[in-house]
This record gives C-alpha cells, structure tokens and sequence, in this order.
C-alpha cells in the first residue's frame, strides 16, 4: 500500500480466549490472588496480545529513528544539531545508551537515519534513509510536506513489518532529534488542549531562561499554525518531525499486525498520542514502560489513560527507558508461566 491507504487497515483484536485463559491461571497461581500486583495483569495483557495463555519476550526488537529539526534555529536545545548526527555514529559503534541496553537483552537494534543535517557517512547498522535534511522550521511554516509525512510514517510502518519478518514478541520505538522535544511539545499542546506553559520542559539541558523562550517559540507557532490542523496526523506535519511520524506509524504498523509495543517516554508517547487518536484500538497493543522526567509526560500519560510501569527519573530517550523496562515484562512473563498451580503443588486451599 502506499501514501496513508494503510492507516485504515484496522488493528488486530486481542485474543480474548487466551486472556480468559490467563486469568483463570493466575487464581491457581500458589500466591494470595493479586499478591504480584502489575506482573499479573502485564502478563494477562500480553497473553491477550501474543493470543497464547504463557507469553513469552525473547525476541525483543529495537529501533531508533533519528532526524533534525528546522525548529532548532530559533535556539531551543542546548546543544548544536551536529549533535544529532554525531549520536547516529554513536549507536552505530555501540557507545549510546540504548545500544549497551540492546546489547544487555540480546536485542536487535535498528537505527534509521530519516533526515539529519550533517550526514554521518555509511555507518553499520544504519539506514540511510534521509527524506530531506531535517524537517522544516515550524514556528514559520509546516515542518513537513503531505508527501515527507507519508513518506516518514511509511518508514516506520516498513521497520515494524520487517521486524516482524524477522520474528519478534515486542517492538521497541527510539528516537534522537536535537530539537525533538519542542516539536513533541507543540504537539502534545494540541492534542491535549495544554498550555505550552504546563507541558514544555529542559529537553537537552536548557536553564529556567532557556525553557521561557522555548515556550514563546511554540506558542507562536502554535498560534501559526493552529487553524490549519484538524486530524492528529496533520498536526503531526505541521509541527512533528521525521522521527516522530516515523515513531507513529511504526506504532500503528505493529497494532495492525497484533504486536505488542512499549512505549519508551516523552517524544515516543506523544507519538503514541497521535497513533491512538488518529487509529482506533492502537492502545490496546501500547504498554508505557516509564514515567518521563520531561514536565509534559504527565499530561501526555492522562490523555492516554496510561499507567507507566517505572519511574526512574530518566529523560534520555533513545528506547532507553523501554529498554531498562524489558526484565520487568519478562520476569511477569517468568512468574506467570514458571508458577505451580495449587494442584501442582499440592497446596491446599487458597491463600
């Protein structure tokens, strides 16, 4: 399918039988029922999911998106978008966060370059896949045309299904974009119906003075802007970026095919807003694997009636925060298959 003919393929239904199924396990599980908290409705959710009564996470797969913004020219982020492209090698030769955590769960890991402004070379591993040297600058026109969205949520889409080619139980969205958390913020503003001033936070590392002109920028462009959008995914092409989008239609990608993904923080859940405002039944396939410390993570989190699993003040991005989550999902999965039953252990009664 080309264009955005795909997005109205519908997403896979969870298989409510293995969902039963696991359900009733849990109760003959040698414990008092409810006693492991959320290990117990993360492994009911992903027997749903993979439609099979013991899930199983081995086949974790990982995937950075990466680009620039033409945003950062009105001087949002507190490091240079030469960054951007320096931090594509990074992962490349393995010294990023994400690709020590990969490295640590045995995952595959992905990286796309979708539009940076210095071009790092060929690296292993990447994919150059460029569709214009950054985005647009938002704050005086769309950041994308209609044909780079597409272009940039296709990507996404093509990284899920050869994911899945490959074999996968879960999929893991990262991203890296100097500039990346202002284009997540106007987003967010919009699809929340926020104040800039509740949602917009440091990002790299700006001070108090940093973050007041950041809010003065996105306002105005909001106000550029805002009479124009009227879908989640034109909202996203006025004032996303190429990894976001990229983001967003891997997210609905895995949800068409049955999926399951986890969310990593602030850029990859406002993508997530826009899968799951734009596709029905996407959340359904999305776990949220940590609390962002990005100010505006809280509000994104309530919009999409989401309970992240951890909260350990990270704000790095790159899948970083899904990444660490993983052991927590698999150690759910560990405990609800491994278990004896009652009648296993000839334990009597319930606890």
């Amino acid at each position: 399918m080309n264009n955005s003919e795909w997005l109205k393929v519908p997403v896979a239904q969870l298989n409510s039988t293995s969902k039963a199924a696991a359900e009733a396990r849990q109760a003959v599980l040698t414990k008092p029922l409810g006693a492991l908290g959320q290990l117990e409705s993360i492994a009911i959710r992903l027997a749903a999911m993979q439609g099979k009564e013991k899930p199983t996470l081995e086949r974790v797969r990982i995937v950075v998106f990466a680009a620039d913004h033409g945003i950062a020219a009105e001087g949002v982020s507190a490091f240079p978008q030469a960054v951007t492209a320096e931090m594509v090698r990074n992962f490349a030769n393995g010294g990023a966060a994400i690709s020590v955590a990969a490295h640590e769960l045995n995952a595959p890991l992905e990286v796309i370059n979708l539009g940076t402004v210095v071009d790092p070379g060929p690296l292993p591993n990447v994919s150059d896949q460029r569709i214009a040297p950054g985005t647009a600058n938002f704050s005086r026109q769309a950041a994308m045309t209609e044909q780079q969205l597409a272009q940039a949520m296709n990507i996404g889409r093509q990284s899920a299904e050869r994911a899945v080619t490959k074999g996968m139980d879960l999929f893991i969205g990262g991203e890296m974009g100097i500039g990346n958390t202002s284009a997540a913020t106007a987003l967010a503003c919009i699809l929340t119906d926020n104040a800039v001033e509740a949602l917009a936070g440091p990002g790299t590392g700006l001070d108090s003075k940093g973050v007041s002109h950041k809010i003065t920028v996105i306002k105005a462009a909001l106000d550029l802007h805002k009479s124009k959008i009227d879908s989640p995914v034109t909202a996203l092409q006025y004032l996303g970026g190429f990894e976001i989008a990229a983001l967003t239609g891997a997210f609905i990608a895995c949800a068409q095919m049955g999926v399951p993904v986890l969310v990593d923080g602030f850029i990859a859940s406002t993508a997530a807003l826009v899968a799951t405002q734009q596709c029905d039944g996407v959340g359904d396939w999305l776990l949220y694997a940590h609390a962002s410390a990005e100010p505006g993570h809280k509000h994104i989190v309530k919009a999409l009636q989401a309970e992240p699993l951890l909260d350990m003040g990270m704000r790095l991005g790159e899948g970083s925060g899904a990444a660490i989550a993983v052991p927590l999902l698999r150690m759910a999965c560990a405990l609800h298959n491994g278990m004896a039953t009652f009648a296993e252990a000839e334990v009597s009664g319930n606890l």
